[in-house]
């Protein structure tokens, strides 16, 4: 947990992450960064998506398209910060010649995901359409 608020205050401050080790291969560097990229384009379709379920299924009982909307948002919003710390403590592995980290936030997000597209298809073959 103090690992998790020192990997939150170096999210602010890159130059502190630049002072640790050595200067890693850019090639690396900037991998790591299109890796942050991906994620982030994968929280804003999290969050879009949960936007699209509140705003385009108004005939679905409240119950369940709040249920589909926040169950997105939230993955978005994780998916979201979870790129920040991810990008960060793999700068920081690199710089210290370190393994990478590793992660099973692919595999919750990936059940979330999986969870969320089970519910739509209930709500698909049951027909709620008012």
């Amino acid at each position: 947990m103090i690992e998790l608020v020192r990997n939150a205050r170096l999210w602010f401050a890159p130059g502190e992450i630049a002072e640790e080790g050595h200067t890693p291969d850019y090639r690396f560097s900037l991998a790591n960064e299109r890796t942050f990229l991906a994620w982030l384009r994968t929280a804003l379709a999290l969050i879009g998506g949960g936007f699209a379920v509140d705003q385009f299924l108004p005939h679905l009982p409240r119950a369940w398209r709040v249920g589909l909307a926040l169950a997105l948002l939230a993955a978005g919003v994780l998916c979201s910060l979870r790129s920040v710390n991810h990008w960060v403590r793999c700068e920081r592995a690199m710089r210290r010649g370190e393994d990478l980290p590793t992660s099973r936030f692919p595999a919750l997000l990936g059940v979330v995901v999986a969870v969320v597209a089970v519910a739509m298809v209930v709500v698909v073959l049951a027909g709620w359409e008012g």
